[in-house]
């Protein structure tokens, strides 16, 4: 069984269904509201589950209505929470989102996200040397990811870093990830490049191997075997609910990582299909059947 450990973000996800997104001061009459299951980490950490992984989580929560539902929820996924903080003088996350159109729009509240520590990657230290691959973003402490990067190099221990939400990286961050999962625009910004510069030339710029998704498009990777860009199309569907399409190719991708960066980012895009095929970050998120299932259909086709 594929070890995984995830150090990242747990939030409560707020959603609200609209016919289209507000305008300044305009207020809409939205169709739904509904509360689910999200944050960077924890999705990945559900994706990752779902797909067959044994995955442990390195986190925080507050000791309130929201962090009881989370961890619960984590917990039924067979998630291993040892390392996730309960906090009795902080809150837990929450993400405010607007569905409209296929699409989506996300204000983030840190609260006990951004009090997870480097104590707490370090005193996960046993879990991660016997880790396949260990999967951390940037919705907590900067220290925290830089901890997280350096233990995996310590330990010979793939580390993905998706380097969302988008800011700058230092230059020496990309020579300890494993990987590196951006979008457009979080490469350009964490390279502190010209967001209109050609992707493909911001991928060689990295210094580091690249997973870079494009939405429907699919993805385009690149490392020491696959020194030029190469595609992998995305698989074509009807999308409800955007929200967690990335961090569930990103769990995906860790999960499969053995299997060669080819395999692993094909399986990483048709996750990614599936997940935006149902409402919620975590709703649509497959099981193992599930995808080998529409792989299968697809191959066919």
């Amino acid at each position: 069984m594929t070890r995984i450990v995830v150090v990242g973000s747990i939030n409560m996800d707020l959603v609200t269904l609209a016919p289209r997104f507000p305008g300044p001061g305009e207020t809409l009459l939205g169709s739904r509201f509904l509360t689910a299951h999200g944050g960077k980490g924890a999705n990945q950490a559900v994706a990752a589950a779902r797909l067959g992984a044994s995955v442990s989580m390195v986190g925080a929560l507050g000791r309130d209505a929201f962090g009881d539902q989370l961890y619960q929820g984590l917990a039924k996924e067979g998630i291993d929470l040892a390392h996730v903080a309960r906090l009795e003088d902080e809150g837990s996350g929450s993400a405010s989102i607007t569905v409209a159109e296929g699409e989506n729009q996300i204000i983030v509240v840190p609260a006990a996200n951004a009090r997870v520590t480097p104590t707490q990657v370090e005193a996960a230290r046993d879990a991660i040397r016997h880790a396949d691959a260990v999967l951390v973003q940037l919705e907590i402490p900067l220290d925290t990811v830089e901890a997280a990067l350096r233990l995996g190099r310590r330990e010979s221990v793939p580390v993905i870093l998706n380097p969302a939400p988008a800011q700058k990286l230092p230059a020496e961050w990309l020579s300890l990830a494993s990987h590196l999962t951006p979008n457009q625009h979080e490469l350009a910004t964490a390279l502190s490049a010209d967001a209109v510069t050609d992707f493909r030339e911001l991928m060689r710029r990295a210094h580091c191997p690249v997973v870079l998704t494009r939405g429907g498009e699919g993805a385009w990777y690149c490392d020491d075997t696959h020194p030029a860009p190469a595609h992998q199309p995305g698989f074509a569907v009807a999308a409800i609910d955007t929200t967690g399409a990335g961090d569930t190719f990103n769990g995906a991708l860790a999960v499969f990582l053995h299997e060669g960066l080819p395999q692993a980012v094909r399986k990483a895009c048709a996750a990614a299909a599936l997940s935006v095929t149902k409402l919620g970050a975590q709703g649509g998120m497959p099981q193992q059947a599930e995808l080998d299932a529409f792989l299968t259909d697809r191959s066919r086709a």
